[in-house]
């Protein structure tokens, strides 16, 4: 095999953390890659990668050798670019994901005014309310509003987002505003997500986190129609701000139990391509960030 391939082959091991996922990206059988592998390994006369049958671990040399390997093909892509007399102009498909809400209302408008500076890119959105997997599902970029596990993807911090507690004042004024934590067990609880018996509502008392398991008089499966619920006066809800900053701007919906908020949550844009990231990428990385940064509501 040509060492354009192998190498090819190997980056993808290591972004995927796994030969099954690169074969899926590549799009090629599990047996190619492991015979691309097992060439540059007997190419270089080093051990890249430890494998088991459950786990993929790249060694020391490996990392080190995928960081260059990274560096030589984004050098390639900028080369073919530039003979072909469209260097400099990022062009192709981009692939971003965001949660649902979050990825309308925020993220939508910074792609559009991307597709406008950049007319030879198109663009797909992902924006949903589950964990895409960006290496097998072929994104570019995500933004993640969570604590994030380690990973080979690069984050950037671009704010945090707080987590609040609100009710509408008509449901306070006939339910009562609760003033602690076990007040919570007289109110009606509406509650987003997967529809579940229980639900879990997060809240920092005395200085340590407290994880409040629920039962809600409403599960819905979508944060919209819990934050409806909740502006009609049927009951409290926790949302992250975002999704209740209109209602609470306009009065109909206040903030309860202010005392007990948890810690805001951090927000990150990722991407899979370390510093060799291609132009169109780079491009689209450095306007969200400037405009995601530029967000009241993550200035928590």
């Amino acid at each position: 095999m040509d060492k354009h391939h192998l190498i090819s082959v190997f980056v993808a091991v290591v972004d995927a953390n796994g030969f099954a996922g690169a074969a899926r990206k590549l799009k090629v059988s599990p047996p190619v890659v492991t015979r691309a592998i097992n060439e540059l390994e007997e190419t270089l006369g080093v051990r890249l990668l430890m494998r088991t049958t459950r786990v993929v671990r790249v060694t020391e040399a490996g990392a080190r050798y995928a960081d260059d390997c990274r560096r030589i093909l984004a050098e390639l892509a900028e080369a073919d670019e530039s003979a072909s007399g469209q260097h400099g102009m990022p062009q192709g498909q981009i692939a971003i994901t965001a949660p649902g809400w979050f990825g309308a209302k925020f993220i939508t408008p910074i792609v559009t005014e991307y597709l406008d500076q950049h007319p030879k890119v198109s663009a797909t959105c992902w924006f949903l309310d589950r964990l895409v997997n960006m290496v097998e599902e072929g994104v570019d970029v995500a933004v993640r509003i969570a604590d994030l596990p380690d990973s080979s993807l690069q984050a950037i911090s671009v704010g945090r987002m707080r987590v609040v507690t609100c009710a509408s004042p008509d449901y306070l004024a006939r339910h009562g505003m609760p003033r602690s934590l076990a007040d919570l067990a007289s109110h009606n609880i509406v509650s987003a997500g997967a529809v579940a018996p229980g639900h879990e509502l997060r809240f920092n008392h005395e200085g340590k986190s407290r994880v409040l398991k629920m039962q809600p008089r409403l599960a819905t499966t979508t944060n919209e129609s819990a934050v409806a619920a909740a502006v009609t006066g049927f009951g409290l809800t926790q949302q992250m701000l975002y999704k209740v900053a209109e209602p609470l701007a306009r009065g109909e919906l206040q903030e309860v139990l202010s005392d007990f908020e948890p810690p805001a949550l951090p927000v990150h844009v990722l991407h899979r391509e370390g510093r060799y990231a291609s132009r169109r990428v780079r491009a689209f990385l450095d306007l969200a960030i400037e405009r995601l940064r530029a967000l009241p509501e993550l200035q928590a």
